[in-house]
C-alpha cells in the first residue's frame, strides 16, 4: 500500500543572524556564561612585535605547564553544563598545542559552536580534512599584509607569508567558512587596501583593527607600533559600514554597572588560559583567576567571577562617568597594560574616542574635568584636528545615517 503523506505546517527558521540576536534577547538581564575564549597556548611561530601574547613555539618547559587534552575536556564538560555554547580556540597559534584535534573534536561532539582563530601556517591537509569533517563556525585567518616583504617584516618570520597562503587556500578549496583580518600597525597600514581587495577577491569577509596593547609580561614594546589617532579615524572615515556600526554603538551606551567594561566579561562571557585559569577576559593580568584543575566551572563561574566583576565595578574610574566607552574600548584589563593602573583613563583611547565623536558629529556626554572637552587644555587643538579630518576626507561622518542598512 502506498504511503500517504499528510500536509502539515512548515516549520519556521531562521537565519543564524536571527537567531543569535534573539538568544541574546532572552538571557538579557541573566548571568550565563554563553561564551568562552580558550588560549590553547601562548606559544606562537610567528613573531609578531605587535603581539601581546605571544611565546617562542619551540619551548619545552611552557608547553609542560600547559594544560593537557583531558584536562580541557573535563573543563568544556563543565563549561557546557553551566550553559556555554560559543567557543573561541585561540592563543598564541592554538593549532600548536599537541592535541588540538582531540579537544577540538570533543567540544564539536559536544555541539559547542567553535570559531578558530589562526595565523594559517598550521592549517595542513590533516588538520584542514579534520575541520571539514566536523566544521566550525568559522576559521578566523590573520593577514599580515598584501605583499611577501610586508607581511614577513609584521611576522619576522621567513617563509610565513606562503605558508599562511596555502592555508586559506586548503580551508576554500573545502569550502569551510573563512574570515579574514588584520591588526595594523605602522608597519603594514599602508596595504589596507590592498588586503581588503585580496579578501573581496576571494568573497570572504575582512576586518581590521587598530588598537593594540601592551604585553601580559609588561612590556609596552608593541605600543611603538601604534597609529596615530588621527590615523585610526582616518581609517575609520575611508569605510562607511564602520562609521556607521560605531554612531550606531554609541546609541547604545554602557550602563555604569558594567564596571568600566564594554563587554559582557563576567556575566555572558569568560576566559580560560593555557594553564586552566578562568579569568573575566583574556586580557586579564597574570596574577588574576581562578584555578579551575582545583575547582569546578562552575564555581568559579558563580562565586569568584562574580566576585571579580563587583569588584571592578567599584572601583572608581572617570571612565565609569563618560558616555563614549563605545568609541574608545577601554576596560580595566586594557588600562592596566598601558598605564599599570585598571581603574584609570587610557591617554589614547581617550584621545581617539573625543576625536572620533567631533568628527562623527556625535554629542558628547558631559562627564566631568576633561582635556578635550569645551574649556579643557586640549579642546581647541583636537577640534582643528577634526575639522581637518573632515576637510580631507571624501565622505562626512557626521552625515551618515545610524541605519545599518542605509
Amino acid at each position: 500500500m502506498p504511503i500517504k503523506w499528510e500536509k502539515t505546517k512548515r516549520v519556521p527558521t531562521l537565519d543564524y543572524l536571527s537567531w543569535g540576536q534573539n538568544l541574546r534577547r532572552k538571557i538579557a538581564g541573566t548571568r550565563l556564561p554563553l561564551g568562552g575564549t580558550i588560549e590553547l597556548t601562548r606559544r606562537c611561530n610567528n613573531r609578531c612585535a605587535h603581539c601581546y601574547n605571544n611565546l617562542p613555539a619551540e619551548d619545552a618547559s611552557l608547553q609542560a605547564v600547559e594544560l593537557g587534552g583531558e584536562n580541557w575536556k573535563r573543563i568544556l564538560d563543565e563549561a557546557a553544563e553551566a550553559g556555554c555554547l560559543y567557543l573561541l580556540f585561540t592563543g598564541g597559534e592554538p593549532l600548536l598545542h599537541p592535541d588540538f584535534a582531540a579537544i577540538y573534536a570533543h567540544a564539536r561532539r559536544r555541539g559547542f559552536l567553535v570559531t578558530l582563530f589562526t595565523n594559517g601556517r598550521g592549517l595542513t591537509e590533516q588538520t584542514v580534512d579534520l575541520l571539514a569533517s566536523i566544521p566550525p563556525l568559522a576559521v578566523e585567518v590573520s593577514l599580515y599584509g598584501a605583499s611577501r616583504d610586508t607581511w614577513e617584516r609584521v611576522t619576522r618570520v621567513c617563509g610565513s607569508y606562503a605558508q599562511s597562503l596555502a592555508g586559506i587556500e586548503r580551508l576554500r578549496r573545502r569550502g569551510l567558512h573563512l574570515r579574514l583580518k588584520t591588526t595594523l600597525s605602522r608597519i603594514n597600514h599602508h596595504e589596507l587596501p590592498e588586503m581588503r581587495r585580496l579578501a573581496a577577491s576571494w568573497g570572504v569577509s575582512f576586518r581590521f583593527d587598530a588598537f593594540l596593547n601592551g604585553r601580559l609580561d609588561g612590556s609596552r614594546k608593541p605600543l611603538s607600533l601604534r597609529l596615530s589617532p588621527e590615523e585610526v579615524v582616518a581609517l575609520d572615515l575611508a569605510d562607511p559600514a564602520r562609521v556607521r556600526a560605531l554612531r550606531q554603538a554609541q546609541l547604545q551606551p554602557v550602563s555604569p554597572a558594567c564596571g568600566g567594561y564594554a563587554c559582557g566579561a563576567g556575566v555572558h562571557a569568560f576566559a580560560l588560559d593555557p594553564y586552566g585559569k578562568l579569568r573575566l577576559c583574556a586580557l586579564a593580568a597574570e596574577k588574576e583567576g581562578f584555578d579551575l584543575t582545583r575547582q569546578s566551572f562552575r564555581d568559579g563561574w558563580d562565586d569568584w567571577a562574580v566576585r571579580e566583576r563587583n569588584r571592578l565595578s567599584g572601583r572608581s574610574s572617570r571612565c565609569l562617568a563618560c558616555g563614549l566607552l563605545d568609541l574608545c574600548g577601554v576596560c580595566p584589563p586594557a588600562a592596566r597594560l598601558e598605564g599599570g593602573e585598571e581603574s584609570g583613563p587610557v591617554a589614547f583611547l581617550c584621545e581617539v574616542a573625543h576625536l572620533r565623536a567631533l568628527v562623527f558629529g556625535i554629542p558628547v556626554p558631559a562627564h566631568g574635568p576633561c582635556d578635550f572637552c569645551p574649556g579643557g587644555e586640549r579642546h581647541e587643538e583636537i577640534a582643528s584636528r577634526a575639522a581637518a579630518l573632515r576637510n580631507a576626507s571624501p565622505f562626512d561622518g557626521r552625515n551618515w545615517a545610524c541605519s545599518p542598512n542605509s
